[in-house]
């Protein structure tokens, strides 16, 4: 069974001018992180001109779906009926998103299907951690 989902999705930049462009990103959930999930900007779709990363919890992007959700770097919101907006915070400025629900729930559910929300906690190998942190101490 694979370990990764990666699903490609449409993100619609907001912008100042009427014409809000259409951006791919990748969405992606590994379950050797289980509570986390990173959305990808490729370096063409960047200011910098560089692939962009961001890593936020699982649980933000549900919540997101049906509330606004986050107060931190991060923040996910529903708009209208089948897009949720994603705002990312940086001391460089604000990028904000809209990316259609159903493409978000659809990588959800796969991500439920690999690692059941609740049960993330299952999947941390928290001896190995440990024992990593504390190899480079002596």
């Amino acid at each position: 069974m694979s370990t990764v989902i990666e699903q490609p999705v449409e993100a619609r930049l907001v912008a100042a001018a009427p014409r809000m462009p259409n951006i791919p990103a990748t969405l992606r959930y590994d379950r050797r992180d289980p509570f986390a999930v990173r959305m990808t900007f490729p370096a063409p779709a960047t200011l910098e001109g560089v692939e962009v990363c961001w890593t936020f919890s699982r649980e933000l992007l549900t919540a997101g779906l049906e509330d606004p959700a986050g107060q931190g770097d991060v923040r996910v919101r529903p708009y209208g009926y089948d897009r949720t907006v994603l705002e990312f915070h940086a001391p460089e400025g604000t990028a904000i998103v809209h990316v259609r629900s159903g493409e978000i729930r659809r990588f959800l559910q796969a991500a439920d299907e690999l690692v059941p929300a609740g049960l993330e906690h299952l999947q941390l190998d928290l001896d190995h951690g440990l024992a990593e942190l504390m190899r480079d101490a002596c």
